[in-house]
């Protein structure tokens, strides 16, 4: 007896689109990112001059403040202890105050400013974080009718790195603030709540200027929440990377309120889980003074930032009115918000938020997110059921045959993705190994050929091989690929399900993908469309435009932010990060459009060339064409420091056993070889021999900054002449004494440059059990060397600090403990010799190199 589907005798329609149309379907594609997603992320409002404010009152003026930076631009690099940070920067902003002051309306505000010079110490990483007389300006703002004393706090900071002028990070920020500022004190603005403006002049060394006001300033103790400004770049759209922790009402208003909206979960959860190598003023905030708060920042140009190059002429001219415009209706919004008198009533979950192509913001708690999320899944499930119930009907084929055949191309399109994974993450491993990574660097369209492309091929080979050996006894082809299309769909489904049980508040995004497919197909089956041979196309296409302008959006800001930070980034493969996070943008976007490869005519063909382009850009990237530097737009980093060593033997006379000098250098980024290219194969350089790191305390580096122990392995030391050796640190022994057979105290003076560090390495069983530093270090069990980082900007006094030792018995003999100690100038160039000055030559006019004199001696006590 034959089968119900054997006495169909349907003779099924597998016509085939001609397959010169594909090109204009791919084109089309590419040229709505080009167009719409690429334009919609620069897309930045006119530049307003004095001239509108006379017109409209009471707007921020960005030419006022582009003005502004200009001359603070010009002060040159404001590093902490240096005269252009403390005095002449101070001067600047205090100057600048005055003058909005005088023209501020007084009989509506009370306007205070104060100069906060403190001392502390803190844990940050695990760094004892020590500084001395940082300086702070600070500028309270109160309406003179407000009934409390809660208060806003806008922070930013004005010091900036060694050799950086720092005009996008962060005088940018700073003259945002002047700006708002003015605007809010001289024309009616009616505000329920303090707001305090806090420039702080020590965040680069790193974050001791916001820890110095949260722990000790009187107006900190009313801050009730606060919105950080800072910078990753140079200008441009300012991206919302962190709100809260907690307090959703802070996204209700900046929902409200943004003029232009940059932010998404995404970043936030990226940040938060350590995706970004960088820190705010943030983190002090919420930590040392359970703040919430809305974390904002710059990331325009990347490639320039902590550079020589972070200059004001790089900087978008539009990009002062853009972020103006967001932080004065923020500021506003935010001192009237009834939440900030009281905003513990208020901290209880969390924020889904996310903005479309910069034309409109969406945020929603997280609890309606996981009903949206859940929903959407269901909808799916029962969908994709309805249409295989239908397509039974309309074929006359039995269920179980269709699930049967649903089953296969599920695996399909599992293998398809896993293929195109395996591609991507094979080339990544591959560049690395051979030492050709970030051949995107400076030319991000690389990254099409290396990553886009074999994860293209890869989905859709696979199914187009399938189709192609089908043609006789399978579906007919338009239901085939619906069909391939819902199996990837139920797979994201499975995905979205996964993410909403760890509460993952990103799983919007993969909710999105499979919501406006689902509608597409849910159109088809009602208009019956989806039964002939290319109608359904046009549901299905016009359902997958916004989503994917939306994610190739998405994918472009990710760009935007992480392809310079790779600069700078030497500890994981960049090629992982950026191969891995293109596959998973493919996956949102794709899936959906390469399947419709397969209705045209030689569609193996076609989907090939993405194989082959893959290949071509593998080449590519071995050859000077994908070189990933640039002159001044996108320099290799290094940091050489001229360093003088000594190294005292073990012994109670503390005699030298080796002395040295030369030059410690240092690469940032991933491809650290290529300094072999600059230094020794090319010049008289030679690279000296590794101090046995088991003697010697960081291997007898120079560390600067916690940022540089994680660059020991791949850092070198170049043999060279002495540097001048004025103002090397210096250590004294206070006093000793023991409280018992297992106990002895240590009372040691360091007196040196304005920026040192000290390690701390307890030897022969002795245990540090106490000292004048905080004791979380201790407390924590954090692993020796202790790191100590001292800096300090007006009083030069030298540090004094106790320590307390203990034996595992009373049979004490030999040394307790270790002790490194390096001191940087990095603000003394004319102490820069001439012999230093030509080894800096020898690097490319591609590599930026940040340079200063260091000394590194050790002692064992």
């Amino acid at each position: 007896m034959k089968s119900k589907y054997e006495n169909m005798k349907i003779i099924y329609n597998r016509s085939k689109i001609g397959w010169y149309w594909a090109p204009l379907f791919v084109s089309f594609w590419f040229l709505l990112f080009y167009l719409v997603a690429v334009s919609s992320f620069h897309r930045m409002p006119r530049l307003k001059t004095t001239q509108d404010e006379l017109q409209q009152p009471g707007q921020f003026i960005g030419e006022r403040a582009e003005n502004t930076l200009l001359r603070l631009s010009k002060i040159g690099p404001k590093v902490v202890g240096s005269a252009a940070n403390e005095q002449v920067a101070v001067q600047f902003l205090l100057s600048e105050i005055t003058d909005i002051i005088d023209g501020a309306r007084t009989d509506l505000y009370n306007i205070e400013k104060d100069v906060q010079i403190a001392s502390g110490n803190y844990l940050l990483w695990s760094m004892v974080n020590v500084y001395q007389s940082v300086q702070n300006v600070v500028v309270k703002l109160s309406p003179k009718n407000a009934t409390s004393e809660a208060a806003l706090l806008i922070n930013t900071h004005f010091d900036s790195v060694p050799g950086s002028s720092g005009a996008g990070d962060a005088g940018m920020m700073c003259v945002i603030m002047l700006e708002v500022l003015r605007v809010i004190t001289k024309y009616e603005t009616p505000l329920t709540y303090s707001v305090v403006f806090l420039f702080n002049g020590a965040e680069e060394n790193p974050l001791q200027g916001s820890h110095a006001f949260i722990t000790q300033h009187p107006w900190a103790q009313n801050v009730k929440a606060v919105m950080n400004l800072d910078s990753a770049g140079s200008g441009g759209r300012e991206i919302l990377f962190q709100s809260g922790p907690d307090n959703p009402w802070l996204m209700k208003y900046y929902g409200k309120n943004i003029v232009h909206p940059f932010a998404s979960t995404i970043g936030e959860e990226l940040f938060q889980n350590g995706f970004v190598p960088s820190e705010t003023d943030f983190r002090v905030f919420r930590d040392f003074g359970n703040i919430p708060g809305l974390d904002m920042a710059q990331v325009l140009n990347g490639y320039v930032y902590h550079t020589k190059y972070d200059r004001f002429n790089l900087i978008p001219r539009r990009t002062y009115q853009l972020t103006g415009d967001n932080i004065l209706a923020l500021v506003k919004a935010l001192a009237n918000a009834e939440e900030l008198e009281n905003p513990s009533k208020y901290a209880e979950g969390h924020m889904i938020f996310f903005d479309v192509l910069g034309w409109f913001f969406v945020y929603y708690p997280e609890s309606t997110g996981e009903i949206i999320n859940i929903s959407v899944c269901v909808v799916v499930c029962a969908t994709i059921v309805g249409y295989i119930w239908i397509m039974s009907s309309s074929t006359g084929m039995f269920r179980r045959r269709i699930w049967a055949k649903f089953g296969i191309l599920t695996a399909l399109q599992v293998a398809g993705v896993g293929l195109g994974i395996g591609l991507v993450l094979s080339i990544a491993m591959f560049l690395d190994a051979v030492n050709l990574p970030m051949s995107w660097f400076t030319q991000n369209w690389m990254l099409f050929g290396l990553y886009f492309c074999p994860m293209l091929f890869g989905m859709g080979i696979v199914p187009a091989i399938y189709f192609s050996r089908t043609k006789e006894h399978g579906l007919p082809l338009g239901y085939g690929i619906q069909l391939l299309m819902h199996s990837h769909c139920l797979i994201l489904t499975v995905v979205t399900v996964v993410m909403i049980s760890y509460s993952i508040r990103s799983a919007f995004v993969i909710m999105l993908c499979i919501a406006f497919y689902t509608l597409s197909v849910i159109i088809n089956m009602v208009t019956r469309a989806h039964k002939t041979n290319f109608l359904w196309l046009i549901p299905h296409c016009l359902c997958q435009v916004l989503p994917f302008m939306f994610y190739t959006y998405c994918c472009y800001a990710f760009y935007v932010v992480f392809v310079p930070m790779q600069g700078r980034e030497c500890n994981t493969n960049p090629e992982i990060l950026m191969g891995f996070f293109t596959a998973l943008m493919v996956i949102l976007f794709a899936p959906f459009l390469v399947p419709l490869l397969c209705l045209f005519r030689k569609s193996k063909t076609i989907i090939s060339m993405f194989g082959v382009c893959t290949l071509l850009f593998i080449i590519f990237a071995a050859t000077p064409i994908a070189f990933p530097y640039a002159e001044k737009t996108a320099p290799q980093r290094f940091f050489a420091v001229h360093t003088a060593r000594t190294f005292h033997n073990a012994d109670r006379a503390s005699t030298v056993n080796h002395t040295d000098s030369g030059y410690f250098v240092v690469p940032v980024d991933r491809r650290p070889h290529t300094l072999d290219d600059i230094l020794f194969d090319n010049t008289n350089y030679s690279k000296a021999e590794p101090i046995d790191c088991d003697s010697e305390i960081m291997c007898g580096y120079p560390i600067y900054s916690s940022r540089w122990l994680n660059a020991v392995d791949n850092s070198y030391f170049v043999p060279g002449p002495e540097p001048n050796k004025d103002y090397l640190p210096t250590l004294s022994i206070i006093d000793k004494s023991s409280s018992s057979a297992k106990n002895i105290k240590f009372t040691l003076e360091i007196a040196g440059p304005d920026h040192t560090s000290i390690f701390i390495q307890p030897v022969n069983g002795t245990t540090l059990v106490d000292w004048t530093f905080t004791k979380e270090p201790l407390e924590q069990n954090v692993k020796p060397p202790y790191y100590v980082y001292w800096s300090y900007a007006l009083d030069p006094t030298p540090l004094q600090f106790s320590m307390e030792f203990e034996h595992e018995n009373d049979n004490w003999s030999g040394d307790t403990f270790k002790i490194a100690i390096m001191g940087h100038r990095t603000h003394h160039d004319m102490y820069i010799d001439e012999e230093f000055r030509e080894f800096l030559a020898t690097f490319p006019p591609w590599a930026h190199v940040s340079s200063w004199i260091g000394s590194y001696n050790s002692w064992q006590l």
